[in-house]
């Protein structure tokens, strides 16, 4: 593997300085005290002014809404994207869909759809989980009736994150309960302001917003259908596996390494906040704790476990990256001490309340994408080649040995 480092040419480099200057005025204070008082993932300001440069699809043409850029120029502006520190939830899950629309999505309304969303006038969100589903995405009870040209869907989503703020959602249904669950399921792109819609707001544990949403007798038009009828799972495998971070590498050298960079960039943001705490005494004067080598060890404990996760790759770094962000957080705030729990805006919160987040956060990491214990099935399947597992209970449990049946 080349670890040099590339070399920007002029015209990259100009990209670049594009790009910081970009993120200098649109990233403001307010957009930050919005993110903080919403818990979006999401500014439609920014989100725009993505659209109008061609960044949302980088790399797609420029008649089509991107700005005709090769992986680099793609790279760089996701680098630079990143430093801001602002979770963009619902310009990923756009990404996400954008592809089964291109690929599956029907002529009448495809190219417009990805013309909209490049120019950040529409974006998609995701309708897998359900309520009582879990992470068997594949157990949807949702139902989708056929009607001539048009479609009766009922039932609800969960998790459905940026859904108040996304003009469509990427929704799988079951359209056929005599099929095995793999089979009877098809892919919607369906309006979320169709009548019978309900959005309810959920807040999670860090602030964050996502939604359950409701569909009561909600008519689609077949035109909206992606894929053939029951062969939903096909349509949904694409963005799945981007999510699972199966086959994400391109093999340039320009991907990260791990899935987990999504959580870790967090705590990496952390560790300037706890060294210049380190680096201060306390209130009383005392000597600054980094001169005590225990305080050291710890902190370079957990900068070597975070350097550790970085470079772990695929699945197995998106396991490392929630259990030493998890685990990190709470050894942060044991360390600080009760400075480390004051919120934002308090008196001497550390950096300004990121600590105290952190720590609420990290514990939402392991159900983000999938829960670590599906990424642990696909570590076993995908990359160990293990056979699938057979838990008691299950129907091959169920049946008696052929020699046992008279």
């Amino acid at each position: 593997m080349d670890f040099s480092e590339i070399e920007l040419d002029d015209e990259h480099r100009r990209l670049q300085d594009d790009v910081r200057a970009f993120v200098a005025e649109y990233f403001t204070p307010d957009v930050y005290e919005q993110e903080h008082r919403t818990g979006d993932g999401f500014n439609e300001t920014i989100h725009r002014a993505l659209g109008e440069r061609g960044w949302i699809f980088p790399t797609w043409p420029r008649e089509k809404g991107g700005a005709g850029l090769g992986r680099l120029g793609a790279r760089i502006i996701e680098l630079e994207l990143h430093k801001a520190q602002f979770i963009m939830v619902v310009l990923g899950t756009t990404r996400l869909v954008a592809g089964a629309v291109e690929m599956f999505g029907n002529p009448d309304v495809r190219d417009d759809l990805l013309l909209a969303a490049a120019r950040g006038e529409v974006r998609f969100c995701l309708g897998y989980t359900e309520p009582d589903g879990g992470s068997d995405i594949a157990g949807a009870k949702t139902k989708a009736i056929r009607d001539g040209d048009r479609w009766v869907i009922n039932g609800s989503k969960m998790f459905t994150t940026g859904a108040h703020l996304s003009q469509y959602t990427f929704l799988i249904a079951r359209t056929d309960p005599t099929l095995p669950k793999h089979k009877g399921l098809t892919m919607f792109l369906v309006p979320l302001d169709a009548p019978g819609i309900e959005i309810q707001e959920l807040k999670g544990f860090s602030g964050e917003r996502t939604n359950i949403v409701y569909y009561d007798d909600v008519v689609v038009d077949d035109v909206y259908r992606l894929g053939e009828v029951n062969g939903g799972w096909a349509v949904l495998h694409g963005p799945l596996d981007k999510e699972h971070s199966i086959g994400r590498s391109q093999g340039d050298g320009l991907d990260d390494l791990t899935m987990g960079v999504n959580f870790l960039r967090h705590l990496v943001a952390s560790f300037g906040d706890v060294l210049a705490w380190a680096d201060g005494g306390d209130r009383s004067g005392a000597e600054r704790r980094g001169g005590d080598s225990a305080v050291l060890e710890r902190i370079g404990r957990i900068i070597a476990r975070t350097e550790a996760a970085l470079v772990t790759p695929g699945p197995a770094g998106r396991v490392a990256g929630s259990e030493v962000l998890v685990d990190s957080a709470a050894e942060l705030l044991d360390l600080v001490g009760l400075e480390s729990l004051v919120q934002r805006g308090g008196e001497d919160a550390i950096g300004d309340g990121h600590l105290e987040w952190l720590h609420r956060y990290a514990q939402g990491t392991a159900t983000y994408a999938g829960t670590v214990e599906v990424f642990r099935t696909i570590i076993a399947q995908h990359a160990l080649g293990l056979p699938r597992p057979q838990y008691p209970g299950s129907r091959v449990f169920g049946v008696a040995p052929t020699s046992a049946i008279a």
